[in-house]
């Protein structure tokens, strides 16, 4: 039994042997470069396997046309664990518009690609080859978020459910922890891993002949992939009935039937108890990236002295598939555990004094609960967000913040992770009064993403009215005091739902406003999220009734419409106003979005107080960036 954590995972039987490791339990192979930070899943899942007692070890971004790369740490005693890494591939390795990209935040040096397309089968592919007989676990975002069949974006199809395509024994779904140690334990008993079946935030393949002897009672049975890779309809019936099934208490098993093999899917694994995410979280990380690399991994830097306060989010974004991944029920650790990991990392080389982040995929859902959550679970037949059951916890996180502050060598704490303005009344300013005084950078990231009522409808947020009531609450806070603040809004183009009016609409009202973008989101529709499957099918999956959808050459000159100021697309800008007939607001006038080429500069105040920089892209499922065998915090919202 491995007891002592050592300062790294090893990478190298040369590592192995100093710690009396002649053959690994576990060898995990990532997409990404080896962080040894609890946002990073290969470093979170290896921490957590060891102090489980297994020895682990990791081959990150290997070079998959070799062998010799994927062979390097020989064969483990219990199984391969395999992720693309922290994103999913093909959103790391192209942009929304489909092309390629040339660097990779994850990789030495920020160099890309860092891992193959569709890198989870890839790598799986591979070691399948190398070392049969010997189990492939997959896990991490890609394989979580395609354990069904799925419309895939970048190949403009329906793509098998992963395990149908990998020679995979089982995939690890959401929040990995308990179940990967679960499979552990099991095969380290000496049961054959295909009798492993039971294990909640699993899924396993059943032979088609099986299938048809079993009796199917307890299993939501969705259209199978022969259904919904023809008919639009079918796709979006199923997108429902497995969503509905996203919660550990009530959730039954599900199944789909591909054409050589039925995907099981069993229900989500249980939240884990503060105490048990506390440990987790306090277990020894460096922090650091490995040392054999010589170049700086350039997405540590941004967390590398930030902390997670908790996870899970039911805000219910359509366009983000976080429901599918960590849940609606938010599991927050204890106060106590955070501020005994600021203190730690507060000791540690490096530290200037700044907590970057302290937070989750909505900081202030920190210490939300409700009554059902431990015993019956989400409710299927309403939203979290707006239920007067939800107990929201602004005090507790504004008292956890406060000692926080109180920290030695701690000079500021920040909220980096962004925060909910529904969540809270903005007629009693305390809790933001709190935020902006203490917490906020210069700027406080929030998310309108649209301000035409149909389209945040079907966004699932909350509308302009709301907004603005909260730009007014903020801008009074600020001029109080006397800080130069601002607004950080997040703006998406192209969601299903919005036409080209729709978005003149928004240029508009940007001018108006005084707001300035310099890049949005441009929806990309990536797998299992509701605003994907509106995407792909021109259905709202839960009321089957049509949606609009842009496409094509609309969907860029949507995006174009909000950088209206930018030089370069004002050809693009001119081109979609002429479409929708709107060539009034193309001339020399001061309300003309465009003249004659010249791009006009920002004003200088406006809604959010002051002009501030421009809003940044937001990440690809929504909240921010998720991590690989399992999520960490998400960074931003």
């Amino acid at each position: 039994m491995i007891r002592q954590q050592p300062l790294f995972l090893p990478m190298s039987m040369k590592e192995a042997a100093k710690l009396s490791i002649g053959q690994f339990d576990i060898i995990l192979v990532t997409g990404d470069a080896y962080v040894d930070h609890p946002s990073f899943g290969t470093a979170l899942i290896g921490r957590v396997l060891w102090d489980a007692g297994f020895s682990v070890g990791v081959i990150a971004q290997p070079e998959w046309r070799s062998t010799s790369e994927l062979a390097k740490l020989g064969k483990p005693r219990l199984f391969f664990a395999i992720s693309s890494g922290n994103v999913d591939s093909m959103v790391n390795n192209f942009t929304p518009a489909l092309k390629r990209r040339n660097d990779d935040v994850y990789s030495p040096g920020g160099k890309g690609p860092g891992r193959p397309d569709r890198a989870t089968t890839v790598y799986t592919d591979r070691l399948h080859a190398l070392f049969p007989g010997t189990p492939l676990v997959i896990g991490g975002i890609e394989a979580s978020l395609r354990r069904f069949a799925h419309y895939d974006y970048w190949s403009d199809s329906v793509r098998h459910a992963i395990l149908a395509d990998a020679p995979a024994d089982l995939l690890v779904f959401g929040m990995a922890e308990k179940q990967i140690i679960m499979i552990a334990e099991a095969l380290s008993s000496g049961e054959p891993v295909g009798s492993i079946r039971n294990i909640p935030g699993t899924c396993c393949r059943i032979s088609l002949s099986e299938w048809r002897s079993m009796d199917h009672d307890g299993y939501v049975v969705i259209p199978s992939f022969t259904e919904v890779s023809t008919d639009k309809e079918a796709y979006a019936r199923a997108f429902s009935l497995h969503y509905r099934e996203q919660d550990p208490f009530r959730g039954k098993a599900v199944a789909q039937v591909h054409p050589k093999t039925v995907i099981v899917q069993n229900p989500p694994a249980r939240p884990l108890t503060p105490d048990e995410l506390d440990h987790i979280h306090e277990l020894p990380f460096s922090r650091k990236q490995h040392p054999a690399y010589r170049e700086p991994v350039p997405a540590l830097e941004p967390v590398r002295f930030s902390v997670t306060s908790h996870r899970g989010c039911f805000g219910g974004c359509s366009f983000c598939a976080l429901t599918h991944h960590q849940g609606r029920i938010v599991q927050s650790r204890s106060a106590e555990s955070i501020i005994r990991e600021v203190t730690s990392l507060s000791r540690m080389p490096g530290f200037s004094g700044i907590v970057q982040d302290v937070g989750g995929p909505t900081a202030n859902m920190y210490g939300a609960s409700c009554v059902s959550w431990n015993g019956t679970g989400t409710c299927a037949d309403r939203k979290c967000i707006s239920c007067n059951n939800l107990t929201t916890a602004h005090n507790d996180q504004v008292n956890l913040l406060r000692h926080l502050r109180e920290i030695p060598r701690v000079k500021r704490v920040f909220i980096s992770s962004g925060i909910r303005y529904d969540l809270f009344d903005t007629d009693d300013c305390g809790y933001l009064k709190e935020i902006v005084t203490f917490h906020t950078s210069g700027h406080l990231k929030v998310a309108p993403e649209h301000i035409a009522r149909h389209i945040t409808d079907l966004m699932n947020k909350p509308g302009k009215e709301s907004f603005e009531h909260f730009c007014r609450k903020f801008g009074s806070l600020r001029e109080v005091s006397g800080k130069d603040q601002y607004i950080l809004p997040y703006f998406m183009s192209g969601h299903p739902g919005c036409r080209m009016e729709d978005m003149i609409a928004l240029a508009l009202y940007l001018r108006d406003h005084s707001l300035y973008t310099e890049q949005v989101q441009d929806f990309t529709p990536t797998p299992m999220s509701v605003s994907s499957c509106m995407y792909y099918t021109g259905l709202d999956p839960f009321t089957m009734t049509p949606v609009y959808v842009p496409k094509g050459r609309e969907k860029q000159l949507q995006r174009a419409m909000l950088h209206y100021r930018d030089r370069e697309k004002q050809d693009l800008v001119r081109e979609g106003l002429t479409m929708s007939g709107r060539t009034d607001l193309i001339g020399p006038g001061k309300k003309c979005l465009v003249g004659a080429g010249i791009a006009r500069p920002p004003a200088k105040t406006g809604l959010h107080g002051s002009t501030g920089p421009p809003s940044r892209i937001r990440g690809q499922y929504g909240p921010g960036t998720a991590t690989g065998s399992a999520t960490g915090r998400k960074r931003r919202k």
